[in-house]
């Protein structure tokens, strides 16, 4: 199975930013969305990951801006999430040049939309569970549901969703290594393909949820951004 890395581009009014455990009053500026986009492009990265952090909040999307122009840096593929919550939007992410869009809060809070957008537009809709101790939090985070991630991940195998992307919220940002158990586990009782999310802190991470077999690639964060994990050696640790 190939294993693909996707750089994160963090959108905060119009800025790249990192978090820490999704909170939104510890967050990191890092300039400008355009320069980050050319820049992860140049590096040879194959995919950009785009989340959209006060769209999340707010229930739409609040970032569009910003979002245009990492589109018009790159020749990549962008996936995106954060606030698309009805099907107008995600038509509109996509006849905008979005290649992929992940639905998240709304997985849980609207699945008849969720797994109506899955096959309406097979391929171009990942499922995006956020899970705090097994349990999938919604809206930005702000919120632990009653449903556990791997329930939330079954209800969408015959649904046509391009991906499950599982993030450990108590690991995100943080740089403390990824949950390489519960992604793999999670990935082993799925057919839908598994994107692991949250805590990659350098290629030890990579080559071990690579080494799993069963995930299907990882999203990395603050690392990138630190400087702990440099692009060429995770590309190459992904190969």
């Amino acid at each position: 199975m190939p294993f693909t890395l996707y750089p994160a581009i963090d959108l905060k009014a119009g800025q790249v930013v990192r978090l820490k455990r999704g909170d939104m009053a510890q967050a990191t500026i890092y300039g400008d969305p355009a320069t980050q986009a050319r820049a992860f492009d140049a590096a040879g990265f194959e995919w950009l990951h785009v989340v959209d952090l006060d769209g999340a909040f707010a229930g739409r999307p609040a970032n569009a801006e910003a979002v245009a122009a990492i589109l018009a840096a790159t020749t990549r593929p962008v996936q995106l999430g954060g606030g698309i919550r009805d099907m107008a939007t995600v038509e509109a992410w996509l006849s905008r040049g979005i290649a992929r869009v992940i639905l998240g809060s709304a997985a849980v809070k609207d699945p008849d939309f969720a797994r109506a957008a899955c096959r309406a537009f097979p391929g171009k809709v990942a499922v995006g569970i956020d899970a705090r101790d097994g349990m999938v939090a919604t809206e930005g985070w702000a919120e632990v549901s009653s449903v556990s991630a791997l329930d939330l991940a079954l209800a969408f195998e015959d649904a046509g969703a391009a991906a499950i992307i599982h993030t450990d919220i108590e690991r995100d940002g943080m740089l403390g290594g990824v949950n390489v158990e519960a992604t793999a586990e999670l990935a082993r009782r799925l057919s839908t393909p598994v994107i692991a999310s949250g805590g990659v802190a350098g290629v030890a991470d990579i080559t071990a949820l690579k080494a799993t077999g069963s995930v299907a690639g990882t999203i990395i964060g603050r690392a990138l951004y630190d400087g702990r994990l440099a692009p060429d050696e995770a590309l190459a640790a992904s190969r």
